[in-house]
């Protein structure tokens, strides 16, 4: 009798998790800095020039990284985290936990790891709250209506935030893949340097500028 398990099931493509309003946040302060950098390289004169470069380079990286940049991809096998600095690998068997409290994170190896793409709302979350309680305690609607507004809430599920919707799907995520082969391994954690190193050389050439006018 053979002692070999079943091969996983394929890993399927990753879901994406990002805000939406941190990409158009991104995409218009970037417009913004486009123009007026891009004003004062082709109106100003001199140092003004290299300043207004300096400061492109600089601020770019920088808005890149808190905008467009975060997003949290997870499949079948692993988490990865991108955050604006750094990105984190997680197998699904290293996940002790994932939890969202002020904000969205998940525990590993002893470490706590922030998901910058999903914030959280406590705003959103008190209002699914109190939509849970107003269905459950039965203080909307009155006869057929009332009836059918229950009937449709209970198809829809109960209420629930957003980033307390993702972390559910996170959990299931972890717990069903945790004994997966391909879920094996250890945390791995890259810094963002080509992030980090434009925006370190846009301050130090700024900072250079200012300094010897």
């Amino acid at each position: 009798m053979s002692s070999q398990q079943p091969p996983d099931e394929p890993v399927y493509d990753d879901r994406v998790y990002r805000s939406p309003m941190a990409v158009v946040t991104g995409v218009l302060l970037l417009a913004l800095i486009v123009w007026l950098c891009g004003d004062a390289v082709v109106r100003g004169s001199g140092t003004t020039r290299w300043a207004a470069l300096a400061v492109a380079l600089c601020v770019v990286p920088l808005t890149v990284a808190f905008t467009l940049r975060a997003a949290v991809f997870a499949n079948d096998d692993r988490l990865r985290i991108r955050n604006p600095f750094r990105t984190i690998e997680l197998p699904w068997s290293t996940v002790d936990a994932v939890r969202a409290g002020y904000s969205a994170e998940v525990l590993a190896e002893g470490k706590r790891y922030q998901l910058w793409s999903v914030p959280v709302s406590l705003r959103e979350r008190k209002k699914a709250n109190r939509q849970q309680f107003s269905r459950r305690g039965g203080l909307r609607g009155t006869g057929l209506q009332q009836q059918e507004g229950k009937a449709a809430e209970a198809a829809a599920g109960p209420k629930r935030a957003g980033a307390d919707k993702v972390v559910d799907e996170l959990r299931e995520l972890a717990e069903r893949g945790a004994g997966r082969a391909g879920a094996q391994g250890g945390v791995k954690v890259r810094w963002s340097y080509e992030i980090i190193a434009p925006a370190v050389i846009g301050a130090v050439a700024l900072i250079v500028l200012l300094a010897t006018r």
